[in-house]
């Protein structure tokens, strides 16, 4: 079982740093492997609430998953989406980000940095309104119901997700526009850049959300439209639109689920830059990383784990809800990229045991009552 979801990620794992040994020698192949691994720890989340979506996908799209989705995933936002950082911030080409990223990695490196502060931002307030979106939605199963009780009582204000993230993009800005002056003055436009680049986090999520909504309409549809279609198929013998509707179905799905792992990608794009500046290393580490987490995705549905264990999904959004607050910090200071990690790890593991102790209470009542 193992060997055969994670086949593809060792074969990963073994081209990559043969790879990076070719490329940069064993201190390629070092970055490469800490990359991976930090990829793996502050993704953890992201395979869990990918998990809870890929469940209900046949065995089929699970495979189209972890082959078109991870070319996706590696290509798109792990290679793709530092050129463009780049690009955007140094106002040049692509080619020339990419010329850059070869020939002069200082300047690269310097044009990252003075980056931060709106990719913090931008992926700061998008993983904030995830979060925020969770913890307000009332629920069956509530993990710290001290908390989750009142706050669900409070998610019935409308939008009240949105003002919220807000006030925290307005606080953030302001603080570090101040900060910024009190240095001399030298950055007081990052206030500014601090605040356009969350609104268009905020704004990126909303669209996200939007197409997400409509994914699950269609799919619902389809859903409809398949049980019609079998009605229909035992009526007149033809069960091949039953098919078509189910592939249609899972299609959207698909759909839905790249546009939400995507918007996972952040973090792991962001916290490489303080590991290296070479975009071969940074593109090989997260790969690898990435296809582990696709892998631990299918396994946790095929093991049933997420069923199992109920309060994994509370966890890996407390886990977001702790990153966005990092991501926010690191604009003014420093944050090691392995206390970011072990956050995520500790709320996970948390949850997790959480649920272990939940199934023995469960066990035991059951047991006492057959008595």
């Amino acid at each position: 079982m193992v060997l055969k979801t994670f086949g593809w990620s060792f074969a990963i794992t073994a081209l990559g740093l043969v790879a990076a040994v070719f490329y940069g020698g064993w201190q390629a192949f070092g970055v490469v492997a800490i990359l991976s691994i930090l990829e793996i720890s502050l993704s953890f989340d992201n395979a869990v609430v990918n998990a809870g979506i890929l469940k209900k996908m046949s065995a089929f799209w699970q495979k189209i998953f972890l082959t078109i989705g991870v070319l996706i995933a590696v290509f798109g936002m792990r290679l793709v989406f530092p050129v463009v950082i780049v690009a955007i911030s140094a106002k040049i080409g692509p080619i020339e980000a990419v010329d850059l990223a070869v020939s002069d990695k200082e300047m690269y490196q310097q044009l990252v940095t003075d980056a931060h502060p709106s990719i913090a931002a931008f992926g700061g307030m998008f993983l904030l309104m995830i979060f925020l979106d969770f913890i307000f939605e009332d629920r069956d199963i509530k993990w710290l119901a001290w908390l989750e009780r009142p706050l669900a009582k409070l998610g019935k204000v409308d939008m009240l997700s949105a003002c919220i993230a807000l006030i925290v993009l307005v606080i953030t800005s302001m603080t570090f526009a101040a900060n910024a002056h009190q240095h001399g003055g030298m950055h007081v436009d990052k206030g500014q850049t601090v605040l356009i680049s969350g609104v268009l986090g905020l704004i990126t999520y909303m669209v996200v959300g939007g197409l997400s909504g409509y994914f699950e309409n269609k799919l619902e549809e389809e859903e409809e439209a398949e049980q019609e279609a079998e009605e229909e198929a035992k009526k007149t013998g033809k069960p091949v639109s039953a098919a078509v509707m189910a592939g249609k179905a899972a299609f959207f799905m698909f759909l839905y689920l790249e546009v939400l792992d995507a918007s996972f990608s952040f973090d792991g794009v962001i916290g490489a830059f303080a590991i290296t500046n070479d975009i071969v290393l940074m593109a090989l580490g997260l790969g690898i990383g990435a296809m582990y987490v696709r892998s631990l995705t299918v396994y946790l549905v095929r093991q049933g784990t997420l069923d199992d264990y109920v309060y994994l999904e509370h966890g890996a959004h407390y886990a977001i809800g702790a990153l966005a607050v990092i991501l926010l910090v690191t604009i003014q200071y420093e944050i090691n990229e392995v206390i970011t990690g072990l956050v995520g790890v500790v709320l996970i593991g948390w949850s997790f045991w959480s649920s272990v102790r939940r199934n023995k209470r469960l066990e035991l009542e059951g047991s006492t009552a057959e008595a």
